[in-house]
């Protein structure tokens, strides 16, 4: 028998082809893996090992996170064919860069060669590697810039922000001859806008000699109010120019908030790189980023070591879109006008409880952060609007009801006392409400079933979770726990918390006879995060009489002329001196409208509490 020869022919075969350059049985060659190495640590952003298949050394690493730091991103490399010839392996491959913040990434092919590093096979660095035009000392540099700010207006269609003229004061160091009393020239003459001498002072003193020291950016019409107390002083640098402002400073100015440089913060919250132009910083302008400040345009430039930039490619970006509020003119100046000459921190917050559009968010100059619509406080008082609405619907009384009023009254070993202990004896419900009984609401309440207690709260908006743009708070009731904690939660006190958007909701429950859906945008109301419980249809007509009682004959006689108006007045205790401090509450209704007035210790001064500065609002409706 012959053996057949052809096995040893095909070993030999084998040996031979595994010992020619670039071949190899089990993978890539040296110089392909290499290459494909070089690329794919580069992709996930391992600049350190990339570099080490280069015989770039480091200062391959370096130009690889230059490129990264210039544009803002880590490059994605999808690689494609890989050759090699004569023991040179060339890569085709795509680099995206997702330029963050812009509308479209950046995308070119480019290729790279092999070459042998004494032993070793490694990739041929140039800075070509990364970018095909890209030369020593040469970076890569996206810029970002946003699109003009789209409008926000209210509900007329009135412009709220727009393009205004402001100087920029500040001071050059070389030229100011006594740091101190400048400082404090300028601190004097900027008190209002809150201007600190010694933080001057400081700022200077850490400053080069030829640096613009800013000390404020004042509008127009106030830099020329102070003009003459600062212009002369040596030193004193004046830059003018154009910045998005609100049209009215006092409209509404903690709710709308501020447009301005982008800090790192709202960069990072809208997903863009470093990027120039105005954008919401605070308030709805920075809730509202999404509509209103658009795409950027995008800008990729290849920068020399003198600084000249040449523009590799651009994208174009797209302005956002307007939005308008519901916001009414109207409205808004007469709770400001109300609110004026105020010192205490104070809100009101009016609807329209046929639609639930908000019409107004105003408070004094005393708060720089919205408590309007997401204040969060003890209701007093006004909470017993719920209460009462509870205790109609469980049955058990009426507005004609005999009910007890005494002095004080123990509710599970807690005494429970009126205003200076005042003792009506029996009456109707209506009137123990509208004096405002705690004894009568804080003893019916604490004895009703606790599921139908904090169902009540639910039907009236406590604790819904309104999406409306922004921060806002829709109270809180938390389960009892016992009896006296549901006795002091029916007047108000325990563990309630609201706002005044969310006592007005409930005023306007009463005048609309179902809970109003609030909006802050024209035509997209709120939707809960817990849909409330409607409110029964035969509880409203006790609820409007009662509450009509508390403005004729009750705590709010002093609005009675005011024809049609109802509400509710609240003291809200809180803190632990002794006697306890106390808020001032009203939350009424009139025509299509409901509003809450809130005074941050206001009960303890008769001239800035809530009933009068209702009293005002209403008046200045005309």
């Amino acid at each position: 028998m012959k053996t057949n020869p052809r096995p040893a022919a095909v070993l030999l075969a084998l040996v031979l082809l595994a010992t020619l350059p670039g071949c190899s049985l089990f993978g890539d060659s040296a110089p392909v893996a290499a290459a494909k190495a070089f690329l794919t640590a580069w992709g996930a952003g391992k600049y350190d090992d990339a570099a080490a298949q280069t015989d770039g050394g480091s200062g391959a690493e370096d130009v690889l996170t230059a490129a990264a730091t210039g544009l803002g991103a880590r490059a994605s490399i999808k690689i494609g064919s890989v050759t090699e010839k004569d023991g040179v392996a060339t890569a085709q491959y795509t680099v995206t860069w997702p330029l963050v913040g812009g509308a479209h990434p950046w995308s070119y092919a480019n290729t790279l060669h092999t070459a042998k590093s004494g032993d070793n096979d490694r990739v041929h660095w140039t800075p070509a590697v990364v970018q095909p035009t890209l030369g020593a000392q040469q970076r890569l540099q996206v810029n970002t810039t946003l699109p003009p700010r789209s409008a926000l207006s209210d509900r007329t269609g009135s412009p709220l922000f727009a393009e205004l003229p402001v100087v920029e004061v500040g001071l050059e160091p070389q030229h100011v001859t006594d740091v101190t009393g400048e400082a404090n020239t300028l601190a004097s003459a900027l008190q209002p806008e809150g201007v600190v001498a010694a933080d001057i002072v400081k700022d200077v003193q850490k400053a080069k000699p030829t640096d613009f020291v800013p000390v404020i950016t004042l509008r127009q019409d106030r830099y020329n109010q102070v003009k003459s107390q600062i212009y002369d002083l040596p030193g004193a640098v004046f830059h003018t120019a154009q910045r998005t402002l609100a049209v009215d400073k006092t409209f509404a100015p903690a709710l709308l908030g501020k447009v301005g440089a982008p800090t790192a913060e709202v960069l990072t919250e809208n997903h863009l790189g470093k990027t120039t132009g105005d954008i919401g910083i605070s308030g709805l302008q920075r809730a509202l980023n999404g509509q209103l400040t658009g795409t950027p345009s995008t800008t990729v430039a290849r920068i020399d070591s003198s600084g000249n930039a040449q523009t590799l490619t651009s994208f174009g970006g797209k302005p956002g879109s307007p939005v308008k509020l519901t916001l009414d003119p109207k409205v808004q100046k007469a709770a400001q006008s109300a609110l004026g000459g105020v010192t205490l921190a104070a809100s009101i917050v009016a609807l329209r409880p046929s639609t639930g559009e908000i019409l107004a968010v105003a408070q004094t100059s005393a708060l720089s952060y919205d408590i309007g619509l997401n204040g969060a406080y003890p209701a007093g008082s006004t909470f017993k609007m719920i209460t009462a609405g509870a205790l109609l619907e469980a049955g058990g009384v009426t507005e004609n009801s005999s009910v007890a009023c005494p002095g004080s009254l123990s509710i599970g070993g807690k005494k429970f006392i009126n205003e200076n202990s005042f003792d009506l004896g029996q009456v109707p419900l209506r009137t123990a409400f509208a004096q405002s009984c705690n004894t009568t609401f804080g003893g019916l309440g604490s004895k009703l079933p606790t599921t139908a207690f904090t169902t009540a709260a639910k039907q009236f908006g406590i604790g819904a979770g309104w999406d409306l743009p922004g921060s806002t708070f829709s109270g809180s009731l938390p389960t009892p726990a016992n009896t006296t904690e549901q006795g002091a939660d029916a007047i108000g006190q325990g563990k309630v918390q609201v706002s005044p958007l969310t006592m007005a909701l409930v005023a306007g429950a009463i005048q609309r006879g179902s809970l109003p859906t609030p909006s802050l945008i024209v035509g997209q109301p709120g939707t809960p995060k817990t849909a409330p419980p409607a409110i029964p249809a035969n509880i409203i007509g006790p609820l409007r009489d009662m509450t009509r009682a508390v403005v004729t004959d009750g705590t709010a006689k002093a609005l009675r002329d005011v024809s049609g108006l109802g509400g509710k007045t609240g003291t809200a205790e809180y803190g632990t001196d002794t006697p306890p401090r106390t808020h001032s509450w009203f939350a009424g209704y009139h025509g299509d409208l409901a509003f809450a007035v809130f005074v941050y210790d206001g009960a303890t001064n008769s001239q800035q509490a809530a009933v009068p500065l209702a009293g005002k609002f209403i008046a200045a409706l005309g």
